[in-house]
């Protein structure tokens, strides 16, 4: 079976099909990270896991969801690039 794709198809190599490999990342490190901060604070497992899932379950539903389907690191990026130097362009119709 052959497939052909368009020369302007945009290919996006993603785990299972779902999420993309740069989300996956940053997933890992938010994770590794809270898992940590976890491990020094709290001693009993039931805290632990439910601040786990507290935290890390809303990261990894909008790495998966996102917003219209874009990288949730590329939505960071965009969110920095506006705290750094926020513009706001009001135009009246006359």
């Amino acid at each position: 079976m052959k497939f052909i794709f368009p020369q302007n198809y945009n290919f996006k190599n993603k785990l299972f099909g779902i999420l993309d490999y740069s989300s996956l990342i940053l997933n890992i490190i938010w994770d590794a990270i809270i898992f940590i901060l976890i491990n020094l604070f709290f001693k009993n497992l039931n805290v632990k896991i439910f601040v786990f899932i507290l935290f890390c379950f809303p990261i990894f539903l909008f790495s998966i969801i996102g917003f219209n389907h874009e990288n949730i690191v590329y939505i960071l990026v965009y969110i920095i690039h506006y705290i750094k130097s926020p513009k706001l362009y009001l135009y009246s119709k006359q």
